[in-house]
């Protein structure tokens, strides 16, 4: 859904790729992230874009705003409005420091249903890069904020790991979540070192037990000639040691097969991660049925969530 993929050509614009990826998503149940409207980074133009008058860019950059979140309303969790517009300025440059502000007020005129999600890399990943830093973040998430959006809004980091600090991880994750945004690690990927699988362990499991957490993505392309950084299988397809990672994680998080029998008073207690479950009661006494819950435990910030399921069961 990038600019440059979507509109080559100037006035010649082309979904075509877009929507065949979207309907295959959609023919297999998998939800989509909008990534992206626009690219804060120069290079990631159409090619026609960066001789273009300030006036110009203008109407040329608002003409694709409504053009992409208009076709696409409705079937995304997600839109990354301006991509990685902490590293880059390309926009502001030309058009001013509020031009961030000016694209997710004019999307969110588009789509209001759809949170706006800021998105950016080394957030959490190193501690070295200034420009992202997560104080960094909160500023740009107030800049657009104060440029006129007050609309839904999001916060997308990256996560391009190489040797991951995790009290660095955690400190940077409770620094965001004081803004009280959606939180979503959007592109999770480790470097191809020795212990990639172990370090993607590790870092899986801080991010995910974080209550600011809400959503995690892998960014694992792959293609027959290699992956881009990690990958989770061979080319058989086959699990490689992040793809078992990935699983366990998985089924870690969903919880499933878990089994608990209440006590003499007719409790059963279990941890459980954030989310959505269903939970299905039997009894001795019911041998052809039995009663399906839905539930969700969401982050309690001072104490456990207790969920009771009460039933009388009399004999017949």
């Amino acid at each position: 859904m990038k600019w440059y993929s979507n509109e080559n050509t100037q006035g010649k614009v082309d979904y075509s790729t877009s929507d065949a990826m979207v309907n295959l998503c959609k023919s297999k149940g998998v939800s989509i992230r909008g990534q992206n409207v626009l690219w804060d980074d120069q290079k990631f133009q159409p090619n026609w874009v960066p001789a273009l008058s300030p006036q110009q860019l203008s109407v040329a950059a608002g003409k694709r705003v409504a053009s992409v979140v208009r076709k696409y309303k409705g079937q995304l969790l997600h839109w990354d409005v301006m991509n990685e517009n902490l590293h880059f300025k390309f926009f502001e440059s030309k058009l001013g420091p509020s031009a961030s502000a000016t694209f997710y007020r004019l999307a969110s005129q588009f789509d209001n249903k759809t949170p706006l999600f800021l998105n950016d890399y080394n957030t959490i990943e190193v501690p070295s890069d200034g420009q992202s830093s997560p104080a960094n973040y909160l500023s740009m998430i107030k800049q657009v904020r104060t440029g006129g959006y007050a609309g839904p809004l999001g916060i997308g980091l990256e996560g391009h790991f190489g040797a991951p600090s995790i009290p660095y991880i955690r400190a940077g994750l409770d620094t965001l979540a004081s803004a009280k945004l959606l939180m979503w690690i959007t592109e999770l990927d480790v470097r191809p070192e020795q212990n990639q699988a172990q370090v993607l362990d590790q870092v899986i499991k801080e991010i995910v037990g974080h209550p600011a957490v809400q959503g995690l993505i892998i960014w694992s392309a792959w293609k027959p000639n290699g992956c881009f950084r990690m990958c989770l299988t061979d080319n058989n397809f086959k699990n490689l040691p992040t793809g078992d990672v990935v699983d366990k994680v998985r089924t870690s998080l969903s919880h499933e097969g878990l089994i608990g029998t209440t006590n003499a008073e007719g409790y059963f207690e279990t941890s459980l991660f954030h989310g959505d479950y269903k939970a299905i009661v039997t009894h001795p006494s019911i041998t052809d049925s039995s009663f399906d819950h839905n539930l969700t435990v969401t982050p309690m910030a001072e104490s456990d969530e207790k969920l009771s399921l009460s039933y009388k069961f009399t004999a017949a």
